[in-house]
């Protein structure tokens, strides 16, 4: 992993990946989409972690591609566009869309900067706390580009579609309390990164069975069939119950104990 550009601080269960560009406001240039592919793909199979926290070193989450970067030409824009066998996402989409497979709550802390390409970051994580002076921007229009980072996919389920196609035809900036109100946003937090670690920890001491299986649960069962959704409320929910996991929920909860929950079963 490119160390000075992507940062992980264990705490616990909880895993904060820091983007650590501050000179350039942690503008994405190909190294980072390297690092960012590295993090998710070694974060998603630690069967220890229980939430990350996404955030970004000095005045910016992240101030979207460094254009400057790509002056290498195709080959440079080629490695973005490639993609492994049996994924769906190439290297520049799974930026964002990799957060969004990881098995645990992502939560993205956003103050300062959050254009373009770092929006389509922080959209990929499941919930995102701004500062309310944030600024938040589909900024890809302005170099004649459409959001190409997964937005597509991870936008319609936050806002709108007309509300999208609005932002991506403007590229206007949206201050933090109106991405609050358009839906860009979960919540606003004076110290957001502060706001982010306290709900990861939180987060990390719930059953970690019952907290995948909702990760699980509303990714896939939102957008699909009523009957199908169902199903796979019912099956997860099979998957749970007995297991060590929700029995110690039980147990401590009753017991007005601490929990001290195991790996997750699957």
């Amino acid at each position: 992993m490119s160390e000075e550009r992507v940062s992980i601080e264990r705490r616990g269960h909880v895993a904060v990946v820091t983007l650590s560009r501050p000179e350039k406001r942690n503008a994405l240039d190909p190294a980072t989409f390297d690092a960012l592919d590295a993090a998710a793909r070694s974060l998603s199979a630690d069967r220890e972690l229980r939430a990350v926290v996404l955030a970004g070193a000095g005045k910016s989450f992240c101030a979207g591609i460094d254009l400057g970067s790509f002056a290498g030409g195709e080959a440079v824009f080629l490695k973005l566009l490639s993609r492994r066998e049996g994924e769906a996402a190439n290297l520049a989409q799974r930026a964002g869309w990799a957060w969004r497979e990881c098995p645990v709550p992502v939560i993205a802390a956003l103050h300062g900067e959050v254009f373009g390409g770092g929006l389509q970051l922080a959209l990929g994580a499941d919930l995102r706390i701004a500062r309310p002076d944030a600024r938040l921007s589909i900024m890809e229009i302005r170099w004649g580009l459409i959001p190409d980072m997964s937005g597509s996919q991870t936008l319609r389920g936050l806002v709108r579609r007309d509300v999208a196609l609005e932002l991506a035809w403007s590229g206007r900036i949206v201050p933090g309390e109106e991405a609050l109100g358009l839906g860009l946003v979960t919540r606003l937090a004076d110290d957001p990164l502060a706001e982010a670690i306290a709900l990861a920890e939180a987060i990390a001491k719930r059953s970690p069975d019952a907290v995948r299986g909702a990760k699980q649960l509303f990714n896939h069962a939102w957008e699909c069939p009523s009957h199908d959704g169902l199903a796979l409320e019912a099956e997860l929910q099979m998957q749970i119950l007995g297991q060590a996991n929700q029995m110690e929920a039980v147990r401590a909860g009753l017991a007005g104990d601490t929990p001290q929950f195991g790996p997750p079963v699957r």
